[in-house]
């Protein structure tokens, strides 16, 4: 996720240093696209070979979310902002991370262990908690490994004003199963809470799947619409059965655009 890629999908004609940034959309979460325009700095009689500056459209709240980046974003260029976008922004001091699909040109993003709330994840008879390289860059990020425990939730929140309007999201929880991974013959319950307070719900079983390897667990898809606001809820527990179990390495939950 989050793989650097090109800038085809923000190629307005611009002069090298001579652009402005605006947000697509305004932060009231009304829809209001903004039309590129052209701007002569010397008004109406200026000739027409000369600079003009042009509007550069970014993502759904694109200049929000990069407030709470880790480092500064690097905004020399347009081509240098957007490789950064492709390839992923760390947030909140590396609890979260943002980046733009290129091909849908929709907002994604990771939030990783340490932005969850995990029962017992304080307490190190029961969990782990450790740096493993991040799959898409150089950096190290937390994880969560369980050692043992009867009574596996999680739990955490997101902003659902980040994601982009119009869209069909998928939220997956990211994890591992060691080899020695033990206890997951019953289903883990997912759940889904929208802001009007609809719940998608499933159940999936981890036994049988693949050790040693990071693997998406599908938790719900929701779609977004050009008005929406408040909390999206993400939970997943399994504590009925009374069973002890271990083995899984927790990396985060993240929310990605399927159209």
């Amino acid at each position: 996720m989050g793989a650097s890629q090109s800038s085809q999908d923000f190629q307005p004609n611009l002069d090298e240093n001579n652009y402005s940034i605006k947000p697509q959309y305004q932060e009231s979460n009304n829809v209001q696209p903004i039309e590129k325009t052209a701007h002569s700095e010397l008004g109406d009689h200026a000739k027409p070979m000369e600079k003009t500056r042009k509007t550069l459209q970014l993502p759904h709240n694109c200049e929000t979310i990069l407030k709470d980046a880790d480092s500064p974003v690097n905004k020399s260029s347009m081509d240098n902002l957007v490789s950064q976008l492709h390839s992923g922004v760390f947030l909140n001091q590396k609890r979260k991370k943002y980046w733009v699909n290129k091909k849908l040109n929709k907002n994604c993003f990771m939030l990783f262990a340490r932005e969850l709330s995990i029962t017992w994840g304080g307490d190190y008879r029961y969990w782990h908690w450790c740096y493993q390289k991040d799959t898409t860059s150089d950096e190290y990020i937390e994880v969560a490994e369980l050692l043992q425990v009867c009574w596996l939730e999680v739990h955490t929140k997101f902003d659902i004003a980040k994601l982009s309007p119009g869209t069909l999201y998928q939220v997956v929880a990211m994890v591992m199963l060691r080899d020695e991974a033990y206890g997951w013959e019953d289903a883990v319950n997912f759940r889904l809470t929208l802001p009007n307070g609809h719940k998608v719900e499933r159940k999936e079983t981890l036994m049988n799947k693949p050790k040693g390897l990071w693997i998406e667990i599908p938790v719900g898809e929701f779609t977004t619409s050009s008005g929406n606001s408040g909390e999206l809820d993400i939970y997943f527990h399994e504590y009925t059965a009374g069973t002890w179990k271990g083995g899984l390495i927790l990396k985060g939950v993240a929310i990605l655009p399927k159209n």
